[in-house]
Order: C-alpha cells, then sequence, then structure tokens
C-alpha cells in the first residue's frame, strides 16, 4: 500500500512542476472538437480565443507569446489575412503607450519622481493621518504619469524610513521618561545608558546575584511600564506599517485610472472603440477620459484613506491629525525626510527639461481636442479628418528627449577627455549626452506591454471578421429585460473578480469585444459597460498576486495575505460603487450616455 501511496505522490508532483507544459499540450487537444464538429468562422475564432484565454489565465506562457498566437491561429484558420492581422500589432494606441512610456521613463531616470515625492510630504508633514494621506496623495499623481510599479517600488521604501524613524525616536522618549520618574530597572541599563557623570556597570552587580533572582527579576521585568510600553508601541507601529504599505500600493493602482496613459487597460480600451467602432469621433481621448476618471479616482482615494484609516488607525482626531506641538519624534522624522531630499542636491538643468517637456505634453493633449471649443489639432491639422492624434503628440514631445541634451551648452561642464596619440597635452571637450538614450529606453520599456496590446486589438479584429462578435451579441440580447445600471454593476463585480486570478491587460483584452458586441445587441450605449469594466480591470486589491504593486509591498513581510484581502474586500467594493456612480452621473452628461450613439451601429463583418 505504501509504494502505491508514493508512486501517486511522486506522481502527482512530477505533473505540477510539468504543469506548464502539459498545459500548453492538453489544452488544444480537449478544445479541437469545438472547430472540427462546428467548422464555422465564428467556432473557429472562439476556439482561438478561448486557447488564449486559458493559457493567459494561467500563464503557462509568457503573456506578450501568448498575444502573438493570432499572427499564427487566424490566417490558418481562414479568418484573417497574415497581413491584416499583423498590422494591429502597431496602431495609434501603441504609439500613445510608447509616448507615455518614454515620458515616464526620463522621468525616472533623472529622479524628478523622488524630488516631486519628497516635496510634497514635506509640506503634509508626518502625522500618522497627515502622513497616509500625503502619501497616497503622491503615489497616485505619480502613478498617473510612470508605472504603478517603479512608484510602489519607490515609495515604500520612503515610507518604511519614515515609519523607522518615528517608532526609534518614541521608544527613547519612553526610557527618558522612564528614567525621569526613576522607574528605570536594571534590565533597562543593559540596553541603555543614561547620560550620567558616573557611569554604572550593570554586569558586577548580576554576577553576585543568585540565578533564580535573575529569573524574578526577569518575570518582574516582563510587567514592567518599560516592557508595556514596548509592546503597545510595536501594536501600534505594526498596524500602521500595514496600513501605509497598503495606502502606497493601493494608490498606486487607483491613480493609474486618472489618465489614458496611466495604466494598458484604458489604452486598450481606447485602441478596442477605434477598431470596432471607427467612427466614434475620437469620442476617448486624453481630454475626455481625464474628465471622467480624475473625479472618479479623486472620491476613491479619499474613501480608500478613510477606510485604512478607520482600520490601522482608528478616527483620534488629535492622534492622528496632530492637533497640538509637535513633538521629538515629528522633528526626526521630518528630519529623514529633508535628508533624503538636501541628497538630491538643487534641481538640475535635465530636471528642469525633462520637467518642462512633461508639462507641455500635458498641456498639448489637454487642448487637442478639449470637446467644449475647437482645440489646436481642428484648428491647424485636422479639418479634413483626425489627421492628429494624442498618439501624435506624445511621439513628437517624447523625440525631444533625444534631442536636448543633460547640460547646457555654454556653461562649459562638459567632460573632458585626453586628445588622441601624440597630442599630448591637448584636450577636447565631449558634448553633453542628451536627456534620454537608446541604451537605456531599451532596458527600461515594456515591450511585452505592446505585444500584449497589439494581440487584444487582433482579438477584436478577428472576432468582426468571424462574425463572433455578432453571433455573441444575439446570444446576449436577453440581457435587454435587466435594467443598465443592473446589467453595468453585475459585469464590473464579474470584471472585478476575474482581475484578482488574471493580469488587468488580459481581463480588459477578453472582456471588452464582449461587451461591445452585448451593448450594441441590446441598443446601450457600448461605453455605458466598456468604461467602468476598464477601470474594474485596476482595481486589484485582495491578493498580492493580483498585481506588482500589492505583491512589491508583500515582499516586505509586514503583511499577511488576510491582511490585503480584509483591506482589498471592502476597496473593490467602494470602487465598483463609485465607478457606477460617475457612470450614472457626470459620465451620463459627459458622454451622453442614456442614448444610443450613431457611431455604435455599426455593420458586423461578414462571413468569409
Amino acid at each position: 500500500m505504501l509504494p502505491v501511496c508514493w508512486r501517486a505522490m511522486v506522481g502527482c508532483s512530477w505533473m505540477w512542476s510539468h504543469r506548464n507544459y502539459l498545459i500548453i499540450l492538453l489544452t488544444p487537444l480537449l478544445l479541437l472538437p469545438l472547430p472540427l464538429l462546428i467548422p464555422t468562422p465564428e467556432a473557429k475564432c472562439g476556439y482561438a480565443i478561448i486557447l488564449m484565454a486559458l493559457y493567459w489565465c494561467t500563464e503557462c506562457m509568457p503573456l506578450a507569446v501568448t498575444a502573438l498566437l493570432p499572427v499564427v491561429l487566424f490566417p490558418m484558420m481562414g479568418i484573417m489575412e497574415s497581413g491584416a492581422v499583423c498590422v494591429q500589432y502597431l496602431k495609434d494606441s501603441n504609439m500613445l503607450f510608447i509616448g507615455g512610456l518614454l515620458v515616464a521613463i526620463a522621468v525616472e531616470k533623472w529622479n524628478l519622481h523622488k524630488r516631486i515625492a519628497l516635496r510634497v510630504l514635506l509640506v503634509v508633514g508626518v502625522r500618522p493621518a497627515l502622513l497616509m494621506s500625503g502619501f497616497m496623495g503622491v503615489t497616485a499623481f505619480l502613478s498617473m504619469w510612470i508605472s504603478n510599479t517603479a512608484t510602489t517600488a519607490m515609495m515604500v521604501p520612503i515610507a518604511q524610513a519614515v515609519l523607522g524613524q518615528l517608532c526609534a525616536t518614541e521608544a527613547r522618549q519612553d526610557e527618558r521618561e522612564l528614567q525621569v520618574e526613576g522607574k528605570d530597572n536594571q534590565a533597562f541599563e543593559l540596553d541603555t545608558k543614561a547620560p550620567q557623570e558616573e557611569e554604572i556597570n550593570p554586569k558586577q552587580d548580576l554576577v553576585k546575584i543568585p540565578q533564580d533572582y535573575m529569573y524574578k527579576d526577569e518575570e518582574r521585568d516582563a510587567d514592567s511600564p518599560l516592557e508595556r510600553r514596548r509592546k503597545e508601541r510595536e501594536l501600534k507601529y505594526q498596524l500602521l506599517t500595514k496600513g501605509m504599505s497598503l495606502s502606497v500600493c493601493y494608490s498606486a493602482s487607483i491613480g493609474g485610472t486618472a489618465t489614458l496613459t496611466g495604466t494598458t487597460p484604458n489604452l486598450i480600451l481606447k485602441g478596442q472603440v477605434d477598431e470596432i467602432f471607427p467612427g466614434n469621433g475620437d469620442v476617448i481621448n486624453f481630454a475626455s477620459w481625464f474628465g471622467f476618471a480624475f473625479p472618479n479616482m479623486i472620491i476613491m482615494l479619499i474613501l480608500s484613506w478613510l477606510w485604512l484609516q478607520f482600520m490601522y488607525m482608528g478616527f483620534n482626531m488629535k492622534k492622528s491629525f496632530g492637533c497640538g506641538k509637535k513633538n521629538e519624534g515629528d522633528k526626526e522624522a521630518f528630519a529623514v525626510m529633508k535628508e533624503e531630499y538636501r541628497k538630491l542636491g538643487s534641481m538640475t538643468f535635465a530636471e528642469g527639461a525633462v520637467l518642462t517637456i512633461f508639462v507641455l505634453l500635458v498641456v498639448m493633449w489637454f487642448t487637442r481636442e478639449p470637446g467644449f471649443m475647437p482645440g489646436w489639432a481642428t484648428v491647424l491639422f485636422n479639418q479634413d479628418g483626425p489627421f492628429v492624434t494624442d498618439g501624435t503628440v506624445a511621439i513628437f514631445m517624447s523625440t525631444l528627449f533625444f534631442i536636448i541634451p543633460s547640460r547646457p551648452f555654454c556653461c562649459g561642464s562638459a567632460e573632458e577627455e585626453e586628445g588622441e596619440a601624440g597630442e599630448e597635452g591637448k584636450k577636447k571637450q565631449k558634448a553633453p549626452a542628451a536627456l534620454l538614450n537608446w541604451q537605456v529606453v531599451h532596458e527600461r520599456m515594456p515591450w511585452n506591454i505592446i505585444l500584449l496590446l497589439g494581440g487584444g486589438f487582433a482579438l477584436a479584429s478577428g472576432s468582426e471578421a468571424s462574425g463572433l462578435s455578432q453571433w455573441m451579441g444575439e446570444s446576449l440580447a436577453p440581457l435587454q429585460s435587466i435594467p443598465p445600471f443592473g446589467i453595468s454593476l453585475l459585469l464590473c463585480l464579474l470584471v472585478g473578480t476575474f482581475t484578482e486570478c488574471s493580469s488587468n491587460t488580459a481581463t480588459t483584452t477578453l472582456f471588452l469585444p464582449i461587451l461591445a458586441s452585448m451593448a450594441t445587441a441590446i441598443g446601450l450605449h457600448p461605453l455605458y459597460v466598456m468604461l467602468p469594466c476598464t477601470i474594474c480591470a485596476s482595481l486589484a486589491f485582495m491578493l498580492p498576486v493580483a498585481t506588482p504593486p500589492n505583491a512589491i509591498v508583500f515582499s516586505y513581510g509586514n503583511l499577511k495575505v488576510m491582511d490585503m484581502v480584509k483591506a482589498g474586500f471592502m476597496l473593490n467594493m467602494i470602487g465598483i460603487l463609485t465607478i457606477n456612480m460617475g457612470i450614472n452621473t457626470w459620465g451620463d452628461a459627459m458622454f451622453q450616455l442614456s442614448t444610443f450613439p450613431d457611431w455604435a451601429n455599426v455593420t458586423h463583418g461578414s462571413k468569409p
């Protein structure tokens, strides 16, 4: 009996360790009856989509490699020609993504994000509630422009350092108070030396004390005022560290929803809308997205702060907000942040140049097509069609990083190098490097996301060409009997649950074409369901593996999985309700969501 059980355990262990290979090989074979028994274009396209969905969910292959499968499957199945598939992998949305990432890389390279973060934290202060609000605000703002992963990786060590300094200072303050009160003991004297003229050597007294008396002293020390304060302090800062860590990773995910380039799902929505509804009149652009998503982000951030404040700090206004004088701990923690800011030095020419380009880019995005008046692009270039888009602006401005030098030519600060052989004693000026070079871009650019975006666009195009979108829309037509707000709420819950165990990129790529088909079939504005579900895909708060910021915070060892589940579940509910409130209020006013738009009356691709 034992050998049989042992073989079964070994077999299970082998299968688990080789599970990725088994999934890659067995999944296509198990799904093969679908296109064989139903040899229609819809079934063939469904086979490709289900296969990719399972590969994406299990991550048996890199996500970007799975995204390339349409290049192989669609031509071989007769769904689309190879050229038509390949062109989907570098569309306007990809250019917007690349331009936004180039700006983020430049900001990170010159440490501009760290300067902004420390400057704001110095203004906010170090009292617990204000400190948490400061960290959340800064993290959310930075995550609007650079990756939430990079933002979290930068902010968590700063938070840990500040909290560590606060804890150490409070410990010293407790020791001093007990010394003044005359309640210190020998165990305390071993660890801390009071500033006295004659220093006492506690080891001499300990030698004369019998072991049983020493044991009793240790028992007494466990109940000493110093020990009680230490336990209370450890519990307090343990909760504070958990709350601060969660506030950073959650605000990074929330902040990314505020701008079109803040996170990948936002760009996937724009690309899918442009692909499925080509006559939409640029309904999703940087300005329109910001107008809807930024107020939603602010509300979510405030509610998240209140929830984390309640969970980990309580609502003691005096302690949390610091109604009163600053104590020594606050001053020393403030000094830590001030020292970090001092190390950055004064703002360099390169930082100023990057900041200028960044501000100009944002201004040009907002004024290109503001909606309430003709933008500069409409007046200068787009009178006969949408020639200039947000992607055009992003690439133009990001190109300047490779042209503008990192130091001014006239300051004489360029490096000097020795002349060539035979020219001893001569030196030549070396031109300053540009703000960005391709080596830095190559190392930091997430090329896999570009392929993921392309894979999503290819899936949407294949669904249209094969007629699968039309078939899915007709199948979901019975949902017309459900009120629109109920449909949106249910779909947000579904997407929010799905994104906890799958990447937000894969989630939006899979769901958005289905939602578009359903909306057109039941006569609902496509953005009424596509927009809230896209934002919900970024609200992965419950598990460490749900999103990179969660994993970064969890890796520090201060959190347990249940800590994240308890805090994240309520935040997921808050996010879903906030988004649905926004889509039914100012979102309705912005996009006229209560009426079915003319541009959504598209003719689905005919069956080949």
